[in-house]
């Protein structure tokens, strides 16, 4: 079956090969650092013994094995620039320390691959943490940091990247698909990423060919109408639209009550789902969503003085109200081609963590 054609569930693997302070805050205990680039340079001699103990027991073989057995048939795993070693261009936050990111996680990535193909699970490389950052977010490798687009060196060792996995990668029967960059600023131009995406598509289809591989990329933050060029073009082919999909980062989303969020999944977002799909003209994921919501949605189900005298959510009604959310949205995400839950655990926010979600029976059992 063509790549592009196969229903995708899956589960994100973050914060294991990029780190994110908030999903592994044990790691970042008693540090100034607030994402992986400060954490190399504060952690100095330190990090490397630290980031490698954390490879091998953040994400294990058993893990590939629970997501396998529960119907999951694909990872998204996010990656970082610096994942072939130093070639990498230099950033001011680098300051002395030329080459400040631990080495080796290309063997991690290589191991990965292995448990995929044993469990059969496929793959879908995602590199999340662009030279020079391409969102601001510590997700991109420097938080509060955007300056991807303001260099050439940048994005030709974006491309670099891209082509090397491919190159290393092209023959697994694990790898379904490459992301060429998550999350791009909203205000980095559209046809700046998308002579981005050309190019990464070009570099990708050289060793990649697009009936085993699909080349995926990012919305960037904004409509498919602004990628209408590239996503009618009929010189790709299986080329994938990703888009991801919270309710707890704007204002009138922290203010909303379960009964909004839920309404919100199965009206506004089907009703974008029908119109992304009857007129992007490409397949569509939805790369990353969670059950995260702001902790105001528990003291807001009631609005009034008659309601039951209760301030917040007793557990019983927390766990409604997480299995409604989480149907509503796989009702909705459902209708595109798949999609990948953000992330498979965190250390304390299991509303974000796929594992900690079924166990709590807010997700379905099985997925197949």
């Amino acid at each position: 079956m063509p790549s592009a054609a196969k229903k995708l569930r899956g589960v994100n693997l973050g914060g294991w090969l990029v780190l994110e302070k908030w999903m592994t805050p044990s790691l970042f205990a008693g540090l100034a650092a607030e994402d992986e680039t400060a954490w190399c340079l504060e952690m100095g001699a330190a990090a490397e013994p630290r980031l490698k103990q954390h490879w091998q027991t953040f994400i294990k073989r058993e893990d590939f094995d629970w997501l396998a057995q529960r119907g999951i048939n694909a990872v998204r795993i996010p990656v970082g620039h610096w994942l072939f070693g130093p070639d990498y261009p230099y950033h001011p936050r680098f300051a002395e320390h030329r080459y400040p990111y631990v080495n080796d996680g290309l063997e991690v990535l290589d191991q990965a691959f292995a448990w995929a193909q044993e469990f059969g699970l496929l793959i879908m490389l995602d590199l999340h943490a662009a030279p020079g950052c391409q969102n601001g977010f510590d997700n991109g490798g420097i938080k509060d940091v955007c300056d991807w687009h303001t260099q050439a060196a940048y994005l030709q060792h974006s491309l670099a990247v891209l082509e090397k996995l491919a190159a290393r990668y092209h023959l697994h029967p694990a790898l379904h698909g490459i992301e060429v960059l998550n999350e791009p600023h909203q205000d980095i131009a559209s046809a700046y990423l998308m002579t981005f995406t050309h190019q990464a598509y070009q570099r990708i289809r050289q060793y990649c060919s697009a009936d085993q591989v699909a080349v995926v990329f990012h919305d960037g933050f904004r409509s498919y109408q602004h990628y209408t060029e590239l996503l009618q073009a009929s010189t790709y082919q299986n080329l994938i639209f990703d888009i991801h999909r919270y309710q707890c980062f704007t204002l009138e989303d922290l203010n909303s009550d379960i009964y909004t969020h839920i309404r919100k999944a199965v009206s506004e977002w089907k009703t974008e789902a029908d119109d992304i799909i009857r007129h992007a003209g490409r397949n569509t994921i939805v790369g990353e969503w969670s059950l995260g919501l702001d902790p105001r949605m528990l003291e807001l189900w009631q609005q009034d003085w008659h309601d039951v005298v209760q301030p917040t959510m007793d557990k019983f009604q927390q766990n409604v109200a997480y299995r409604g959310y989480a149907a509503s949205q796989l009702a909705c995400f459902e209708k595109y081609l798949g999609w990948f839950f953000w992330s498979y655990k965190t250390e304390t926010m299991p509303q974000w963590s796929f594992r900690d979600c079924v166990e709590n029976g807010w997700l379905p059992t099985h997925f197949s």
